[in-house]
């Protein structure tokens, strides 16, 4: 009897089979399974890929429960099926080689002005960020003209106050009115050759452009129009002009920023140069509405408040100090003066203006015994006298600055020099001029009462001045004489030790401007909400804000033609009328 095998039914079949395995049931079935799921991925990857309405349809992938698959959590996706591979391109060796590097990092934009910029970031050096490049113009450009004075001016012989670097003569004091030293009878259009010659004194002066944070350009802008103001064509009068402008435009140092870099100095009011028409019976130049003057910053004793390209700096004084001592010696001086008038008054009327309250300002202070007036009308010598009016200016704690033929009127920065607290009586008379070197806040430093109140008769000004308190006054009258730094020029001979004068200030706004227009560049930011014809607004916001709105002071400046906002019959009269004041010596 044989022994039962032991081994399972399919090895059997297997040896009847001639020694062969037969096909197990369970291959089969995975290899069924297997051509089904490669059919499957066949029909998806190779049909439905090719079919672009069927590539729309997409495998619903299980999810996460209650989660949704962020960016970066989706499951890669698989490798497309391909039958062939794409037939090799031949590269060029170098492309092959360089592909095989890391790709270069794409720079930054780099600007002409970076390398000026970066200077700021040194420490070490005390003029980083401060550097000055000055233009070397051709001496037609200012030098000739001092050397031809005498044509300056049609009344005036302007060369005696180009004595001492353009102060003057020097002021004597036999009445005890000034300091022993540091005055001058310094003519009241002179800034441009001050401003000048100060430059040369300036201590971060530097032949390299590139570091530079700003460029001056030594034009004699306010000498030059004086020259042809009267009885020239408009040609001769824009002639120096459209000359400086072809002039810096050739150089690389304009190519930098398109000259909004750049600054001139003009010592006249800012309707001088803003005529619009070619005719010859309008009035000035037309150097601020060229489109290249447009970029530059031009620094003027009376700015527009409707345009952007021009800042008011002061007029200059007759006092000039050479050091510290000088400046500290003046202002104590000046608080320890009594002062027994309430106010004062010097000037004359404008019989010829319906707009100016002139006469009504000289009936009050006839009519009060607390008010000091000097009548500067024809044959009035004590108006022309410096000792006369500053000695005037010392004996009053308020003094009465009406708008002159313009805006601004010198005797607003006299007054102050004097300690003598100013009373304003229009914005554009200083508010809106020298927000550089006055307090945006007015009230620290003046009195402002608006001109319709005197004049339809709704104020009186000694009644308006006597409420004030006198701690209050004597808190104004500090801060006045603390402003005397910052309003005055410094002998251009010298240099002030700590104390920062007129053009001190006024180059460091500069600096700041272009410095922040830089930076604005580089980063992408542009105003282009900016309106023009509110520039005096912008001038009066704070630092971080940049938006304007509504002003208290909309009704002075909304009809720029009123007084002379584009050079129209109004600004054109009020110029002839300072020059006229010029000639009749008054202020």
């Amino acid at each position: 009897m044989r022994r039962r095998s032991v081994l399972p039914a399919h090895q059997d079949d297997m040896e009847k089979g001639g020694g062969k395995h037969p096909p197990s049931r369970l291959c089969f079935l995975a290899t069924l399974a297997a051509m089904f799921w490669v059919l499957i991925f066949y029909f998806h990857f190779a049909v439905m890929s090719d079919d672009p309405e069927a590539s729309q349809v997409r495998i619903a992938l299980p999810r996460r429960p209650f989660h949704d698959f962020s960016r970066a959590e989706l499951p890669p996706a698989p490798p497309a099926l391909v039958s062939e591979p794409p037939p090799p391109v031949a590269r060029p060796k170098a492309v092959e080689e360089s592909a095989r590097e890391a790709p270069p990092k794409v720079a930054a934009a780099a600007y002409p002005f970076e390398r000026a910029l970066k200077t700021a970031e040194n420490k070490s050096d005390p003029c980083g960020g401060r550097y000055i490049y000055v233009h070397e113009l051709p001496p037609r450009f200012n030098e000739d003209m001092i050397r031809e004075c005498k044509k300056l001016s049609v009344w005036t012989d302007m060369c005696r106050f180009m004595s001492n670097a353009g102060l003057g003569p020097p002021l004597g004091n036999e009445e005890g009115v000034f300091s022993n030293t540091g005055w001058y009878a310094t003519n009241q259009f002179s800034v441009d050759v001050i401003f000048g010659n100060r430059m040369k004194q300036y201590e971060c002066l530097t032949k390299d452009s590139s570091i530079a944070a700003a460029v001056f350009v030594p034009f004699y802008a306010g000498f030059d129009v004086a020259r042809f103001l009267w009885g020239h064509n408009v040609s001769t009068r824009d002639a120096a002009s459209l000359d400086l402008v072809d002039w810096l435009m050739k150089k690389p140092e304009w190519k930098v920023m398109g000259g909004r870099d750049h600054f001139l100095v003009a010592g006249r009011i800012t309707w001088d140069f803003r005529r619009l028409t070619e005719e010859e019976s309008d009035w000035g130049n037309k150097l601020l509405f060229l489109p290249a003057a447009k970029n530059m910053s031009m620094l003027v004793v009376e700015s527009s408040p409707w345009n952007a390209n021009d800042f008011g700096i002061p007029y200059p004084t007759y006092f000039h100090p050479s050091k510290d001592a000088d400046v500290f010696q003046w202002q104590d001086r000046m608080r320890s003066l009594e002062r027994p008038w309430l106010f004062s008054f010097a000037g004359a009327p404008r019989p010829g203006d319906p707009k100016s309250i002139r006469g009504q300002l000289i009936d009050q202070c006839r009519s009060s015994s607390v008010c000091k007036l000097l009548e500067c009308d024809l044959g009035e010598s004590k108006c022309h006298s410096p000792s006369a009016i500053m000695k005037m200016f010392q004996s009053s704690l308020f003094c009465l600055q009406p708008q002159g033929d313009s805006y601004t009127r010198r005797s607003a920065f006299d007054s102050m020099l004097a300690g003598c607290i100013p009373v304003f009586f229009h914005p554009g008379s200083a508010y809106v001029q020298y927000t550089w070197h006055l307090p945006k806040n007015y009230t620290r430093y003046s009195v402002f009462i608006p001109e319709d109140d005197v004049r339809t008769g709704n104020v009186s000004i000694e009644e308006r001045l006597k409420s004030i308190h006198p701690d209050v006054v004597r808190k104004m009258r500090e801060e006045v004489i603390n402003l005397i730094p910052r309003v005055i020029y410094a002998d251009p001979r010298s240099k002030l030790e700590t104390l920062k004068d007129a053009f001190d200030v006024s180059v460091d706004a500069i600096i700041n401007k272009v410095t922040t227009l830089r930076r604005d560049i580089i980063a992408g930011r542009e105003d282009k909400d900016f309106v023009e014809e509110n520039s005096w607004k912008y001038d009066l916001l704070e630092d971080g804000q940049h938006t304007i709105g509504p002003h208290e002071w909309d009704p002075f400046f909304s009809k720029p033609k009123d007084k002379g906002g584009d050079s129209s019959s109004a600004s054109a009269e009020a110029a002839k009328n300072s020059w006229r004041s010029e000639h009749r010596g008054q202020n």
